[in-house]
Formats: C-alpha cells, sequence, structure tokens
C-alpha cells in the first residue's frame, strides 16, 4: 500500500528519481487481439471469450468535487456530507467480489464522468490534474489504493486521463501535455503493470476546450505515451475512446494497442457487430483487441443484446450504469453517491449474464 508520503513524492517527480518500483503481482499484455494476465490468456479455457477482457465503468471511484457550491449534492444520506475516502474503501470492499463474478477490468478516469450520467453543464471541479497539469497528491492516494488492490487480485484498471467537461481545468495545451508526463511518470514509478492508458474519453465529443485531445490529433498523445513510458523502462499500453456508435479514425488505430469502442445510442444489438466489423477495416488496423468500455445497454435477460453481440465479434464489453438518486444512494455506478454493491436488478442482470459467458462462479 502506498503511504501518503511517497504517493506526493511521485507527483512531484518523474521514475528516474526511483531505482526501482514496488513489486507487483499483475502484468496486463497484448498478444495479437488477446488479452494477457501474466501471460496467460484471460478467461484460459473458455473458447468464445479467452483473450477478453470484461470490464465496467466505474470512473468515480476516485470522485471528488472541489467546487463547495455543488459538492452538497453528492451527500451520503445517512452522514449528510460528501466522503471522497469513504467511497473509495467502498469501492475496495466490493473488488474482490467481482473478481469472483469473472470482471477483469474497471475503467477509472483522473477526471471522473458526469455523476448525473449525461450531462449539459459540469459546474462540479472533479480533477485529479491541477491548472498546471501536476497531480494533486490527494487524488493519486486514493487512485493507489485501488491500483495496489488490482494488483492484488490480478485485475486490470483501464485509466483515462481527461475527461470532456473537466479538461478546461487545464490552463492550456502545455498543461494537458504536462498533464499526459504527469500520469505516465507516476504509473512508471508506481511499478504498475496492470494499467491500460486512455488518454481521453470519447475524443470526437466536441466538448472538448483543448484542441490536441480531438480526433484530429489525440494520437499525438498517444504516442507520447509509448514513447515516455518505453523510455522510462515501462512501455505503457495506450489508446483513446470515441462517442457511441463512432469508429475510431486511422490516426488514433495507426498509434493504439487496442481500439476503445462505446455502445451509447447504439439502440440495435446488430449495430454492435457493426462496429466492430468496420473497426477491423479502418487503415492502420492490425491484429489487436477492440473493447467496448462504455455502453448504457442492458436487457441481459434477453437473447439478444449488445453485451451479447460484442462477444459474438470476439470484442471485450463494459458495462456503463448510471441512475440518478432520488433520496440516499444512486442506483448507477457512475451516479454520486455511489452504492458499489449490486443494489440493483440491472446490476445483478449484468453480473449473471458475465458469470454465464465467462463461466466464473461466484
Amino acid at each position: 500500500m502506498f503511504r501518503t508520503g511517497l504517493v506526493l513524492a511521485l507527483c512531484l517527480v518523474g521514475p528516474a528519481a526511483f531505482a526501482e518500483a514496488p513489486a507487483r503481482k499483475t502484468t496486463v499484455a497484448i498478444d495479437g487481439a488477446r488479452f494477457l494476465i501474466n501471460g496467460r490468456p484471460t478467461y484460459e479455457g473458455r473458447a468464445s471469450v479467452e483473450g477478453l477482457l470484461m470490464n465496467s465503468r466505474m470512473v468515480q471511484a476516485t470522485f471528488d468535487d472541489l467546487n463547495p457550491e455543488t459538492v452538497g449534492r453528492w451527500a451520503y444520506p445517512d452522514t449528510g456530507r460528501w466522503d471522497a475516502d469513504r467511497n473509495t474503501a467502498e469501492f475496495l470492499a466490493q473488488m474482490p467480489g467481482w473478481r469472483k463474478a469473472g470482471l477483469l477490468a474497471f475503467t477509472l478516469n483522473l477526471q471522473g464522468g458526469s455523476p448525473q450520467g449525461y450531462s449539459k453543464d459540469q459546474p462540479w471541479h472533479n480533477s485529479a490534474l491541477r491548472g498546471d497539469g501536476s497531480l494533486r497528491p490527494e487524488y493519486l492516494a486514493r487512485l493507489a489504493r485501488i491500483l495496489d488492490r488490482a494488483d492484488e487480485l490480478g485485475m486490470v484498471a483501464i485509466l483515462g486521463i481527461y475527461y470532456f467537461g473537466q479538461d478546461q481545468r487545464l490552463k492550456d495545451e502545455a498543461a494537458v501535455v504536462a498533464g499526459v508526463d504527469a500520469t505516465v511518470d507516476w504509473l512508471v514509478a508506481g511499478g504498475y503493470r496492470n494499467v491500460l492508458v486512455e488518454v481521453d474519453n470519447e475524443c470526437n465529443v466536441k466538448a472538448y476546450d483543448h484542441p490536441i485531445l480531438g480526433p484530429e490529433r489525440v494520437h499525438e498523445l498517444i504516442l507520447r505515451v509509448r514513447d515516455r513510458s518505453a523510455a522510462a523502462g515501462h512501455r505503457l499500453l495506450v489508446g483513446t475512446s470515441y462517442g457511441g456508435g463512432s469508429i475510431p479514425r486511422p490516426n488514433v488505430v495507426k498509434a493504439s494497442d487496442f481500439l476503445l469502442l462505446h455502445g451509447n445510442g447504439v439502440k440495435e444489438p446488430a449495430r454492435v457487430g457493426e462496429m466492430v466489423r468496420a473497426a477491423r477495416k479502418v487503415d492502420g488496423y492490425r491484429p489487436m483487441p477492440i473493447l467496448f468500455n462504455e455502453d448504457d445497454h442492458f436487457d441481459f435477460d434477453k437473447p439478444a443484446n449488445n453485451f451479447r453481440a460484442a462477444v459474438a465479434e470476439y470484442a471485450s464489453w463494459g458495462f456503463f450504469d448510471y441512475r440518478m438518486k432520488d433520496e440516499g444512494f444512486a442506483e448507477g455506478y457512475q451516479s454520486v453517491p455511489v452504492d458499489w454493491g449490486t443494489n440493483s436488478d440491472r446490476k445483478r442482470g449484468f453480473f449473471r449474464l458475465l458469470g454465464e459467458i465467462t463461466g466464473a462462479t461466484p
């Protein structure tokens, strides 16, 4: 477990300052279109899913709100106040159960995601990055606890850096680049080998303030992550995601180690299969994993749904569950305050189908 002092040190200096990173148990790698964990294909022996990486969007695991005018929105019903450390602790408590149920990965983001699911305006201030691109140690302390536990459990984190609606917290493009560099340095110095980097969530969403995070230029940051981490001694695997229904562009396909698709707005499961097939035809594609790491369509009790459709095309699928609170805890994993358990039929349905598809026996 990282101590706060070490987390602070890693926020201030790069990996060259550390002769040895902490010993780790879990390494994620890619072999063609397959994911490997510790050198073995995921779900080994389960032919239809061997090498896939089933995941859930859980970007609020490190959530906090630095805006005093909005933080009261997330108050816990039993205490009447928001508590970022409690949120992370309750996330950690659920991780072993998710792993036993067949969930091998989850998506985090240094700038979270909308706690309302979808938001036109985002007045809250949830960012692990300061305006100059440096990292906030209190956020990194929570993230370290999660990555450490994932490493112990044999789980993978898909770690996003930027999120539209919060990227404006960075003052300019130089700060955006500095934030990428700081994140890479922190991961490498920490010895984390169970992390896939997602530069930004849905790069083609027009809400981004900084052009370098958009679809025409985001490949520059993907290549920067690759080169900087390789120079530091551990080449991180990296890509970026697109909005619901979109197909990655050649510049991103050529630069990425894996492709991230989103199923939001994709109402027909057949379209999910079409997206996967289309992605494999983009200029620059070579055998590489394709993951849906966000999809807000369910129908888990029906023979045709987006989860099954992705698997049928040999693509991993990710559960995106938002449901805002009326009173008390929110039901969705992205709505705050989060109940990280399986407190809804929707969550229970996901884990039942996950077990059926992967052969897990929770």
